[in-house]
């Protein structure tokens, strides 16, 4: 199985991106199948125009990313919440991915993960990250896991600090993997 992890978060030190990475690391220690990290900074687009669209087509960073997403058999996505709901940069790539035929994103499965500073963990924008993924088709595990508090949740290196933590993102992992190898 071949899994690609990605955060929906462009800052450089964004705490999905250090959550996805976590996942990322424990997929990669337990082995048994490919792991691969991609940033979204690696792929640049407009916001979604239909009068972009219409007039030079899909953007060629949306077109590359859905061949990778493609190519693989899995997506383990870690969103940030921004004022309650999926961030605006995560519902573009969407929005964009949508439009190139076959929808690359159709039926693979997704772990959805979500990270915030605050006490909830994400937790609203992970209910609203999954509409417009299943709406394409994506199958979205039904376990998910908000991590609340994340500016402290990391060490200086961008490990969880907490074993507890990175016992509960294992058992997700196992379970999410486990769900796909059927």
């Amino acid at each position: 199985m071949k899994l690609l992890f990605f955060a929906g978060s462009l800052r450089t030190d964004s705490c999905n991106k250090k959550f996805v990475r976590e996942a990322l690391r424990l997929a990669q220690a337990k082995g048994g199948h490919e792991a691969e990290y991609l940033d979204l900074k690696d792929y640049p687009m407009p916001p979604y125009d239909g009068d972009i669209e219409a007039a030079t087509g899909v953007p060629e960073p949306a077109r590359r990313l859905g061949k990778r997403i493609a190519s693989t058999d899995g997506l383990v996505v870690s969103t940030p919440e921004y004022n309650g709901s999926i961030p605006g940069i995560l519902k573009n790539v969407i929005d964009w991915l949508s439009r190139e035929k076959p929808v690359s994103l159709e039926g693979k499965p997704l772990l959805l993960l979500g990270a915030s500073p605050g006490a909830l963990g994400a937790v609203r924008s992970l209910w609203h990250t999954r509409i417009p993924f299943e709406v394409l088709g994506v199958h979205v595990f039904p376990g998910m896991m908000g991590l609340p508090r994340a500016y402290d949740a990391f060490d200086a290196g961008g490990r969880l600090k907490e074993e507890k933590t990175v016992q509960q993102l294992q058992k997700l992992l196992d379970q999410f993997l486990e769900h796909q190898r059927g």
